[in-house]
């Protein structure tokens, strides 16, 4: 067998792509599956906005095709700067900010930026690919096995034991897998933790710095309140760098517009790495979403009834949910917070089949309810969670609403069954 690179050898795919590949397979050859596994958008359900799509089509019929630059072009860094300082109230200077084709090659950078071999990262788990950032930059993974009763997210206790001599802090609210919020005094106090720290550090040793995953943070429900670092401490600004962009705002995936917000000093060596790694949005979409950003009355005309038809979808299942729950089924789930996700607690190890064989692990539980509900969602273990979590991510991205009821009738058939 021929030998590659070291992170070549060692580094594992995406354990959600792979599954989600699986089941459009089987929805190919016809079987009729509820996917709830990937965290996209049906753009039959979910377009993206009619006036940002007809800015796209503007800036291709303007000929803006030719390369944009490394930071991303200046009418947009502008346009991010507003948005982030009308919404958010917070400043960012065009040179704290830079445009790349979504989040992902923006975490990317900033771990090659921040992180050296050996250094520590924390974050908590279930959580979306931390674990792989760390590998690729051959990191020491300080895990925090987040609970329940915590909505899943790390608090300052837990963080503690972990932050002296560390680089990196990874904090995603809204959460993807769980669909869950930071709360401001949780916040607070994480925000009071790294800057105690960072006060006991020289001038000339690496400081504690906070990525801060806000790419949901448009989408909250009821009352649930979106809390971000610099607006509860100020003081976090030299230390956080925020992940941001379009893709979930404005079920725009595909259109791959995301933005990082941070230090001059951070966000100029990002520039210089993606400069080399080519991950700049299209020109033609950095000019139609710098436009977009400057539409306020279509945005907010679209997050009305976008973030309704979420909140239908999740609301909905969260209460067939608990409909089941208190039938006595083995089931239960968080009330919807955020985002695009229900979390979802299938308890069924030890229980009998109909034919005597029993679910041993929790992968048989999830083969199960795949097989005869014909539900597909993703087991917890996906986000670094051990093997056995009975915790599952429901993305409603693709959910149909007219078919809610029959896959809550499904599942509660393929429950019936089990002893």
């Amino acid at each position: 067998m021929p030998k590659y690179s070291q992170l070549a050898e060692t580094l594992i795919g995406s354990e959600i792509v792979k599954l989600g590949n699986a089941i459009s397979e089987r929805i190919r050859a016809g079987e009729k599956i509820y996917n709830f596994t990937i965290g996209d958008f049906d753009p039959s359900i979910f377009p993206i906005p009619e006036a940002l799509e007809e800015e796209i089509i503007r800036a291709y019929k303007e000929k803006y095709t030719n390369y944009p630059s490394a930071d991303g072009i200046l009418e947009l860094r502008q346009s991010v700067q507003t948005f982030i300082r009308d919404w958010e109230g917070v400043e960012f200077q065009p040179n704290e900010i830079q445009i790349a084709s979504g989040g992902r090659p923006l975490i990317f950078s900033l771990f090659q930026t921040l992180v050296d071999k050996g250094d520590k990262i924390i974050y908590g788990v279930p959580s979306w690919n931390n674990n792989h950032y760390v590998h690729m930059t051959s990191g020491e993974h300080c895990v925090i096995e987040c609970k329940p009763e915590n909505d899943f997210m790390p608090t300052v206790e837990e963080i503690r034991p972990h932050v002296k001599g560390a680089t990196l802090l990874c904090i995603c609210t809204p959460q993807n897998p769980t669909g869950t919020t930071l709360n401001r005094e949780s916040l607070e106090a994480i925000c009071d933790l790294v800057l105690e720290e960072n006060k006991h550090r020289g001038d000339y040793d690496k400081k504690l710095y906070v990525m801060f995953d806000q790419m949901y943070w448009t989408l909250t429900y009821s009352n649930t309140q979106h809390f971000h670092p610099i607006q509860v401490r100020p003081s976090m600004k030299p230390y956080t760098i925020y992940i941001g962009g379009i893709s979930k705002a404005f079920a725009a995936t595909g259109v791959r517009v995301g933005w990082a917000l941070g230090p001059e000093g951070v966000i100029a060596k990002m520039k210089a790495i993606l400069s080399h790694v080519g991950a700049w949005a299209p020109m033609a979409e950095q000019k139609a979403t710098a436009r977009f950003l400057q539409r306020k009355e279509d945005m907010i005309t679209y997050f009305s009834h976008f973030k309704a038809e979420i909140e239908y979808r999740l609301r909905t299942i969260y209460d067939g949910i608990q409909a089941l729950r208190n039938k006595g089924y083995s089931v239960d789930c968080i009330e919807p917070q955020a985002a695009i996700y229900l979390t979802l607690k299938l308890d069924l190890v030890g229980k009998t089949l109909p034919n005597g064989k029993q679910l041993e692990v929790q992968s048989d539980v999830t083969h199960y309810i795949l097989d005869q509900a014909k539900l597909a969602v993703v087991p917890f273990s996906a986000f670094g969670m051990d093997s056995n979590s009975p915790w599952y991510r429901m993305s409603i991205g693709t959910c149909k609403k007219e078919e809610i009821a029959t896959m809550l009738q499904q599942l509660e058939a393929a429950l019936e069954q089990l002893a």
